[in-house]
């Protein structure tokens, strides 16, 4: 029985070799030679533009991981998660990468399936107005009507902006976000209150009247939008991390101080499967995180945010990375 016991026991170990060496996330991607990625849709950070062609600075993150590690920017697939069940592929660890929200990661109980990693976006809860409004900042709206989205994170960052000044606001809750910009557009509602992304995208559609509109300085509340991975491959994590830290980095200018661009910090790791142009590469692909920005969030995009928080650290945002000090 002991002996049994003992050959079970080996059995059972040389069993489990091989199927975790066959879920090592940087062979499978090697394998079918393309990275997949896979977030909910925020425009500006991933949306399908046209059926199999996809846009936004999470996508383009995802390409720069896939111009590292199998050599092209075009090897990629992106996934909305759309459903509550759509999340299983994160909970499968079906996908190669995963663009989550602290929230998302909540509420889908997903923290046990994945290792957290970079911020790739500072997503905020803000208010827009109309561009001829007499309001220049949020407390500026007290007494005034703000349309918002019932049970959202907006709602409750509102009223924690409001009780924080000790002023009142009139509550315009809607439950369905067509409605609630059909109101806005009419003026039926001073102000309008979501994510920063989602009211750009509104402002796009200036309805009946062509309302032209602006967003108002203040973020109610900042979060990150973060590329998290798998938890089965700690390699395949550090390769995530160190391009998101690259694209971040190349921001920095060279300077007789510090060095900038690729060099601001080299990553020569060939135990991570990397050859020593994979920096240069993805840089080229993709160019650096304010290009980035600027292509699908910026002033080079139609939703013509400013960088703000987004701005890398020397330029006065929040974006820092390791770099040679």
């Amino acid at each position: 029985m002991r002996l049994l016991l003992v050959l079970l026991t080996i059995l059972g170990v040389c069993c489990s070799i091989p199927a975790a060496e066959a879920g090592s996330v940087i062979k499978r991607v090697k394998s079918r030679n393309v990275v997949r990625c896979g977030s909910i849709e925020r425009m500006g950070l991933a949306s399908e533009v046209k059926p199999g062609v996809w846009s936004g600075l999470n996508v383009d993150i995802c390409r720069a991981i896939a111009a590292a590690v199998v050599g092209s920017p075009d090897r990629i697939e992106y996934h909305l998660y759309e459903t509550p069940k759509n999340f299983d592929s994160v909970r499968n660890q079906q996908d190669d990468v995963y663009f989550l929200t602290g929230s998302e990661i909540n509420t889908q109980n997903l923290a046990g399936s994945i290792v957290p990693g970079p911020t790739v976006f500072l997503e905020s809860d803000a208010v827009m107005v109309a561009s001829n409004s007499a309001a220049h900042h949020v407390s500026d709206l007290t007494e005034d009507s703000i349309c918002f989205m019932i049970g959202s994170s907006v709602e409750r960052s509102l009223t924690a902006y409001f009780d924080a000044i000790h002023k009142n606001w009139l509550r315009r809750a809607f439950s369905e976000e067509g409605e609630m910009s059909d109101t806005y557009n009419v003026q039926n509602c001073h102000a309008i209150a979501g994510e920063i992304t989602t009211l750009a995208q509104m402002r796009l559609d200036s309805g009946i009247n062509r309302l032209s509109s602006r967003i108002l300085p203040e973020s109610l509340t900042t979060f990150p939008v973060i590329a998290a991975t798998p938890t089965e491959d700690a390699q395949w994590s550090a390769i995530v991390a160190w391009t998101v830290t690259t694209l971040i980095n190349a921001d920095r200018p060279q300077t007789q101080w510090y060095a900038g661009g690729a060099e601001a910090m080299p990553i020569l790791a060939p135990q991570l499967g990397l050859d020593p142009n994979w920096q240069n590469r993805i840089l080229a692909s993709t160019g650096n995180y304010s290009k980035i920005f600027e292509r699908n969030l910026g002033r080079g995009s139609v939703l013509k945010l400013d960088h703000r928080i987004n701005a890398n650290y020397i330029n006065g945002g929040l974006f820092l990375a390791p770099f040679l000090e």
